[in-house]
């Protein structure tokens, strides 16, 4: 959505028609035709496997990628990890939502029973209590939330132990007034950063042989699993020839960052030929030495918590970063102050969480904003 400027005033990084030296720094910016590229891959894959996807809105946080990413990306819906980014979303339009997380407290489902009024809602539990508080919510707001099991398939996170115990909730989930049972979560969040590409393999194929256990004892206790969720961007690919997960939750295939391109199968390749569309865009600020530079993004315009950003340039390395300066290595003194540089963060959403705008650039100039919708939805 293309913002009115007289509406917002001057608070903008960009506008339309703006060249690439004019975007204020440090901008979020993303390169169109690499995103197009990374939607149309994606979409190509699950059509070709028979799969769906229910893209990841944590990554992006913004209601104009959800709806590109559902209404030419393939994908049935959108995941969100919180009920205030879920609800950010459906107001701005998005009609199928799944909180791939559990929720704790009335106060939490009764504002999803409420967004399960406009729109198609579903989340995850592995507790009996969360079924409880849950169904009193939709019974009180006369709405119905789908809710999948989610089991622990090697993350080590939430999620039940594989197996028999996922057959006693899913009955809890049957018999609740205004839930449904819809099937499972699986995802295995680690594995989707393991650089090794056998290591990554066998994780894959332990998370499957976890998810058919529970399938198994799901399906012989009289249950369906009509959606069976997970997979990354980092095992995608792998999850597909498995044969277990039928909704992939990929997120961060659309803009890929520095981890993800460490994350190579064997032939050196990234996931599904993903290739980085986000980039952060910072302006030389300073010249202090011979073979440094320093920047204006820091830590407060990037995540380093999978490390720091690269520079896709020839003999320049971003090296260090404080709140507000970045320390460039330049010793062939390649840059002067005002000089743009294009940074390919460590970890692209919670950098993206940073920022009010992405500035969407195509052949070097401001073709759109986006408002990152769902800025700060945490709770």
């Amino acid at each position: 959505m293309i913002p009115d400027t007289a509406e917002i005033g001057f608070d903008i990084p960009a506008r339309p028609g703006d060249a690439l030296s004019d975007v204020m720094t440090p901008a979020l910016v993303i390169d169109l035709d690499a995103f197009d590229r990374n939607i149309a891959r994606m979409r190509a894959f699950v059509t070709g496997h028979g799969l769906r996807l229910r893209a990841h809105a944590k990554t992006h946080k913004s209601a104009d990628i959800a709806r590109i990413q559902m209404q030419r990306g393939g994908a049935c819906g959108i995941c969100c990890q919180k009920v205030s980014e879920a609800e950010a979303l459906v107001r701005a339009g998005i009609t199928d939502v799944l909180v791939s997380n559990e929720i704790h407290g009335p106060r939490r489902a009764a504002r999803l029973a409420a967004l399960a009024g406009r729109a198609r809602v579903q989340v995850c539990v592995d507790d009996a209590g969360q079924v409880a508080t849950l169904s009193h919510a939709a019974e009180a707001a006369g709405t119905r939330i789908g809710v999948l099991v989610e089991i622990d398939v090697g993350a080590g996170r939430c999620g039940l132990p594989p197996g028999p115990a996922a057959v006693e909730l899913a009955r809890r989930i049957d018999e609740a007034p205004g839930l449904s049972f819809n099937g499972l979560q699986a995802y295995q969040g680690a594995l989707q950063h393991i650089r090794d590409p056998q290591a990554r393999a066998e994780a894959a194929h332990a998370a499957a042989r976890a998810t058919a256990l529970t399938r198994t004892a799901l399906t012989e206790a009289g249950f369906a699993c009509e959606t069976i969720g997970g997979a990354g961007t980092g095992s995608f690919t792998l999850d597909a020839g498995l044969g277990e997960i039928n909704e992939l939750q990929c997120g961060s295939y659309v803009f890929m960052d520095a981890d993800y391109d460490r994350v190579t199968g064997a032939d050196g390749s990234r996931p599904g030929g993903m290739e980085n569309a986000l980039f952060v865009m910072a302006e030389v600020m300073s010249r202090p030495g011979p073979d440094r530079a320093i920047c204006d993004a820091g830590l407060k315009a990037l995540s380093v918590d999978s490390g720091l950003p690269r520079i896709d340039r020839d003999g320049l390395r971003y090296t260090g970063a404080s709140d507000e300066h970045g320390t460039i290595s330049d010793p062939r003194g390649l840059l002067t102050p005002g000089d743009r540089v294009m940074l390919v963060p460590g970890h692209c959403d919670p950098t993206c969480n940073l920022y009010d705008w992405y500035v969407g650039l195509r052949g070097g100039v401001v073709e759109t904003l986006w408002p990152v919708t769902a800025r700060g939805k945490l709770y």
